[in-house]
């Protein structure tokens, strides 16, 4: 596990987890799709700030906000309609592993406590290193738009 090692017995549990809570009559396990057929909602929450489990913060500050990470989502998203316009399946499941969270927690500058977490699970030597390899995959993928005649702007 990422947070509770093997030895903690984490992964037995979650196996014997499922068998336990069928054995209970009331229990059972559905989709997310059939819960919102099924159920109403007992209430609307107001959640008016984005929280995450990140950092001291809690906010989105481990994915966004410093000038590299700004830079490279504004660069993906600036391809989104060109990726599409491709129709290429290959093209647009590369362009959306690009806009996993993980690329933007790579770039993250914080220091101290936060930034030993982010050095933890980040196979990059820095921040700068994970922005460029992510620049140059994007560089490549509109070149290859280009060669396909698809005009970026």
């Amino acid at each position: 596990g990422e947070h509770q090692w093997e030895d903690t017995g984490i992964f037995r549990f979650l196996d014997a987890l499922p068998e336990y809570i069928l054995k209970h009559p009331d229990f059972n396990f559905i989709m997310p799709c059939e819960a919102h057929r099924l159920y109403s909602p007992p209430a609307q929450i107001d959640v008016p700030y984005f929280i995450s489990w990140a950092d001291i913060e809690r906010d989105l500050t481990a994915w966004l906000g410093n000038p590299m990470q700004d830079s490279a989502i504004e660069m993906a998203y600036k391809l989104e309609k060109h990726i599409k316009a491709s129709k290429d399946p290959a093209l647009i499941d590369i362009w959306r592993k690009l806009l996993t969270s993980d690329h933007f927690y790579y770039m993250c500058t914080k220091w101290f406590s936060d930034g030993d977490v982010h050095k933890y699970f980040n196979p990059y030597d820095s921040p700068y290193d994970a922005y460029v390899v992510y620049s140059n995959v994007l560089n490549d993928l509109r070149e290859t738009l280009k060669q396909r005649g698809i005009k970026i702007i």
